[in-house]
């Protein structure tokens, strides 16, 4: 029997829906052509409008009606649809299907967002960033509703309101937007010890990601896989981005917001549309049952990670992102994820936080959505047919005939009928639980600084310059001396070098705070709670730092050509050749948009003047040969935006070429001038300038520039 291809419906599925205008006249929603979209119904041309006008009443009502309630967190958002293709069964472990057949593949729609801020906010705040994806199985949807992080601020879901209320705008005024640098989200965290892993990870680069493509998505949570026989392991999930995992410096991405608050967005969208899909090998640490104790920190604990030098992560399968929405709203902002949209194979484990979250997720989409049949929206629904007795509500789309809409039911042959387990039913892990009913927190939660010390432990030494650098910045923002204290008695804890230095910067003094008990148990182990002092028992993991990701490719990286006339087209052309064939996009700046002329003829159109954009849009930048166009880039109208150019990217440690007779703009700048031990400056007296221009490219930036130079980023 030909199995069913769920791609290619769930692909059509959502195009029955998709409308294209052309061509076709203009009618009101209920398909009635209209002969007039100028004027409203009036009582003479200059008397009243009358009530009758259903034409306009229709098309104002929609219009009052189009903006819905924006997320509460994760509201600036951006998606794409793709696929996710299996490449090692793990049929092992789970009997999810999809994660069982290797070479499956899977539609997915993946949706990309910031925390904090609001829909209209900036992409690169310095910020959490979502990494939700649903997988439109033929077993039902399954949502995958992660961050580029993996651990999270608070270890039960009691707190979350709390957090998101401190990190907000702050009520009296509504400032700041998108921002964590204010006194109601460090007071709140100088107060909860727990919080301290996560700010680790919120102050270092990986709260500012080069781009949506190259960051790491992880599940956060331990979860459960279950197998045919009814075996349980544990399970954490991980996404790795093919392209390496890197950021941007943060005094770039308060130019970029300047220059382009959609830079990540644009980026993704770009991507796709030029064919540079965005790819992540899909990765599980499987953690047998009977090894759940093992662990020197609580698997439940969702401020903790499995550091990959004790669970190794094994890769199993690839996401590919390969086609942009037909409409935004209807798909990205219309999009609904849950926790706790499973399919069998995969159950919740007891992590407090995940708990929550399995009922806050419904909750949230009533309000935003407006309906419970918002699981009918075309990007919500299963490529399944749903059968079950939920009948009407707001917005109902699926006509169910017949007289019966209850089960048990003998006049319908009692249809839709329970299906069994073994034939794809779903049924929870069964667990023995005996326990007393209590508010209280376990003791094997109570280590709080460990991992901590484990993330800032691993960091290379430009990491953690730009980790103490975040520190200092948001904390010089605290209008409190009393809580920038109380912060920075939480980092002596993490590491006392650390502690000293953002307290000489943030005028305070270090003391180390006492340990408060929360919610611990009265009777818990007091040798459990000396927790401020443990060690990790992974000292250092590779894995959480930058320094080690990938780089090797050049693959969709954006590299600026600065030109004026009389450049050398067989320079130009033969490095953007190269470039390109390597996945590079080339992009042509000069003084103005006028198109540029080569020493041969040859014609170059602009796609920015050196006034209309910045270096922080680019990843590299090469200064084209002949001394003609340099002379004219250095002329009195050109120079200062030249030479900024190139200081400020010199600044953020990223690859400069100069090509051909262009010395003079070389020693104008206050670039590496004719240091050749400074792999990012590259001149055409390097033995193979192309190919070094490349494989600095590919290593992202030169970060020890900074601290060669004394210069931050």
């Amino acid at each position: 029997m030909k199995k069913k291809d769920f791609s290619n419906e769930k692909s059509d599925q959502l195009h029955l829906h998709t409308t294209d205008s052309s061509d076709q006249a203009l009618t009101t929603n209920q398909g009635l052509k209209i002969s007039n979209n100028q004027d409203s119904l009036k009582a003479g041309e200059r008397g009243p409008s009358l009530l009758e006008d259903f034409i306009l009443r229709e098309k104002i009502t929609h219009f009052d009606h189009e903006r819905i309630p924006e997320r509460i967190v994760h509201a600036r958002g951006s998606g794409a649809h793709g696929t996710f293709k299996l490449n090692k069964s793990l049929a092992k472990y789970t009997k999810a299907k999809f994660l069982s057949e290797e070479g499956k593949e899977t539609p997915v729609f993946v949706r990309f967002s910031t925390v904090a801020g609001s829909a209209g906010s900036t992409d690169l705040a310095r910020d959490v960033r979502g990494f939700a994806v649903k997988f439109y199985t033929e077993e039902g949807n399954y949502d995958l509703v992660g961050n580029n992080i993996p651990v999270f601020f608070i270890q039960d879901a009691m707190k979350f309101p709390d957090l998101v209320h401190a990190v907000k705008p702050e009520p009296d005024n509504a400032i700041p937007q998108a921002a964590s640098a204010h006194d109601t989200f460090w007071d709140f965290i100088s107060l909860m010890p727990e919080s301290m892993h996560m700010i680790m990870w919120a102050m270092s680069d990986r709260a500012i990601p080069r781009s949506y493509r190259m960051m790491e998505g992880f599940g956060v949570h331990t979860f459960k896989f279950i197998n045919e026989a009814g075996k349980m392991h544990f399970v954490k999930f991980h996404f790795k981005p093919k392209l390496g995992v890197h950021s941007v410096a943060w005094d770039e991405a308060t130019k970029i917001s300047g220059k382009d608050p959609d830079f990540h967005r644009r980026d993704l969208w770009d991507a796709i549309e030029n064919g540079a899909f965005p790819e992540w090998d899909f990765g599980v640490q499987i953690i047998p049952e009977e090894d759940e104790h093992k662990f020197d920190f609580d698997l439940l604990d969702p401020t903790k990670l499995i550091p990959e030098e004790e669970v190794p992560v094994e890769l199993v399968g690839t996401l590919t992102l390969n086609r942009n929405p037909d409409n935004f709203f209807a798909e990205t902002e219309q999009i609904a994820f849950h926790p706790g949209h499973l399919v069998p194979g995969i159950d919740f484990s007891n992590d407090p936080l995940l708990q929550g979250r399995l009922f806050s997720y419904t909750d949230t989409q009533l309000s935003r959505l407006g309906s419970p049949n918002f699981h009918e929206i075309p990007i919500n629904r299963s490529i399944n047919t749903v059968h079950n007795n939920q009948r009407d509500g707001h917005m109902r789309q699926q006509i169910t005939k017949g007289k019966v809409s209850y089960e048990p039911n003998s006049i319908g042959g009692g249809c839709p009928f329970q299906a069994m387990w073994k034939d794809g039913g779903f049924a929870s892990q069964e667990e023995r639980i005996d326990a007393k009913k209590i508010r209280a927190r376990s003791e094997s939660f109570v280590d709080h600084y460990s991992q901590a010390k484990l993330f800032y432990n691993s960091q290379s030494a430009p990491e953690k310059k730009h980790l103490q650098n975040a520190l200092i910045f948001e904390l010089t923002k605290v209008t409190i001396p009393a809580i920038r204290e109380r912060v920075v008695g939480q980092l002596a804890f993490i590491d006392k070098d650390l502690a000293t230095l953002v307290a000489k910067k943030v005028g305070v003094e270090v003391t180390k705070l006492k340990q408060p008990n929360g919610s611990i148990p009265a009777d818990a182990d007091p040798k459990s709670l000396q927790s401020a002092e443990r060690e990790p028992a992974t000292k250092s993991s590779e894995a959480l730092s930058m320094k080690n990701t990938v780089k090797d490719s050049i693959k969709s990286r954006i590299v600026g050509f600065i030109m004026e006339d009389g450049v050398k087209a067989g320079d130009v052309n033969s490095l953007k050749s190269k470039l390109e064939g390597k996945g590079a996009v080339v992009q042509v700046i000069s003084g103005g948009l006028s198109p540029v002329t080569a020493d041969d003829g040859t014609s170059y159109t602009p796609k920015h003047s050196l006034t209309s954009t910045s270096s922080v849009c680019f990843d590299a930048l090469y200064i084209a040969s002949g001394k003609k166009s340099a002379d004219t880039l250095l002329n009195e109208e050109n120079r200062p935006g030249t030479i900024h150019f190139l200081n400020e990217a010199y600044k953020h440690c990223k690859a400069i070429y100069f090509g051909d007779a262009t010395e003079e703009i070389l020693n104008y700048s206050n670039v590496g001038k004719k240091n050749h031990d400074d792999h990012a400056v590259i001149t055409s007296e390097n033995k193979k300038p192309a190919d070094e221009f490349v494989a600095a490219i590919a290593s992202h930036r030169v970060w020890e520039l900074e601290t060669e130079r004394n210069n931050p980023a």
